[in-house]
């Protein structure tokens, strides 16, 4: 798997919950008795479960290289946890924002609101977020070919916002 596609998917993951609108939670299957003992496959020694190899579209503490900073800005007084904006081929970014602040949840969402509300994004928040989720929405533009999807967890007076989607690349 791509290496920043596996941060994204870590960040949703740091969330607790699933991201995406109208989500709700798999069915978890049911244990049945097998006649074949089940195998699991373990690391050897040695093995290295986490790398420092970063992708070059990935940035850990900083904005990517081509991430669309004018149109999904870093919430003021937020420190940026990782980011990626990789490039897609079609001309789009798939983009992957984690931060943290102690900024309230409102003034977060509005700091990634309004550049993308005055870009032509459309809003689509749930009736309630996520269980786990302080806040979660949605934000499209061009019949969904670019798709935003923000959930917000807030834990201990601290917010730790994730936001991932597909944006179409800013001109050079």
């Amino acid at each position: 798997m791509h290496r920043a596609t596996t941060l994204a998917l870590a960040g949703a993951v740091l969330l607790g919950a699933g991201l995406t609108t109208g989500c709700t939670p798999a069915r978890q299957p049911v244990a049945t008795a097998s006649a074949a003992p089940a195998t699991t496959a373990a690391p050897t020694p040695g093995e290295e479960l986490l790398t420092d190899d970063i992708a070059g579209d990935t940035a850990v503490g900083a904005l990517a290289p081509g991430f669309p900073e004018l149109l999904v800005p870093v919430p003021p007084d937020a420190e940026v946890l990782v980011s990626s904006a990789e490039p897609l081929g079609d001309g789009r970014l798939r983009i992957s924002l984690n931060v943290r602040t102690t900024q309230d949840t409102e003034g977060l969402l509005e700091a990634v609101r309004a550049p993308l509300a005055a870009a032509g994004f459309a809003e689509s928040a749930p009736p309630a977020p996520e269980p786990g989720l302080a806040a979660q929405t949605t934000f499209s533009r061009a019949e969904g070919t670019e798709l935003l999807v923000v959930g917000v967890l807030d834990r201990d007076g601290r917010r730790t916002m994730t936001l991932g989607g597909t944006v179409v690349a800013p001109a050079p």
